[in-house]
């Protein structure tokens, strides 16, 4: 049998000194009968991936590459990223992420001024998340009256029906950070442009 020493202050008495000492001996009970886990890592080994490679280097690794130089489209494999480091870091008018056979994720940034242009995607519904900035959407039946406008704000989505004619217009001083997913996709896999006079002329070589 142990003897345990504990100093107690003169101004307990007998009942506190009891209770004190039942939670000792309750502690010393429930660390005594702790069973170490036997849950297991599950085993991953021969896991069907298709060849797809993790597109994202691990937190904190330091070999990993500026995350800029990882902005491709990595459809159609399974994909997981951090999509508001993605999407402040790209510096494209558009770069495409992801495109699949039912949607695509498109990354955009939009200089101060800048607007997407006028346009309708007559069987694609569009959602749009702004990461970053300040901006003015416009939507509408036409295209000479839009009877929807709104000014946007960071971490603010919209969605645009198929067949409504929208823009989008950078009303901040900086860089309009945003991405948007078609459904289905409205452009080809691959697709990157660096401008909007890239993607321009990208619109009038179809």
């Amino acid at each position: 049998m142990n003897v345990y020493i504990i100093p107690l202050s003169p101004y307990l008495k007998p009942p506190h000194i009891l209770v004190i000492y039942c939670l000792y001996k309750r502690r010393k009970y429930m660390n005594f009968n702790r069973r170490p886990s036997t849950q297991s890592t599950p085993n991953i080994t021969g896991t069907r991936t298709q060849g797809y490679k993790i597109p994202i280097s691990p937190r904190n690794s330091q070999s990993a590459s500026p995350i800029t130089q990882q902005l491709k489209d990595y459809g159609a494999y399974p994909f997981v990223v951090n999509i508001d480091k993605v999407t402040e870091a790209n510096q494209n008018f558009r770069t495409t992420l992801w495109t699949g056979k039912h949607l695509q994720l498109t990354l955009m940034s939009l200089l101060p001024g800048e607007e997407i242009g006028l346009e309708m995607h007559e069987n694609v519904d569009q959602f749009f998340r702004i990461e970053k900035g300040k901006a003015i959407i416009m939507m509408g039946d036409n295209s000479s009256t839009p009877n929807f406008q709104q000014t946007v704000f960071d971490d603010d989505a919209f969605i645009v029906p198929a067949g409504t004619w929208h823009n989008v217009v950078n009303i901040g001083v900086t860089p309009l950070k945003l991405y948007t997913i078609y459904a289905p996709p409205q452009h080809p896999f691959g697709t990157i442009h660096p401008t909007k006079a890239d993607a321009q002329a990208a619109e009038k070589n179809k």
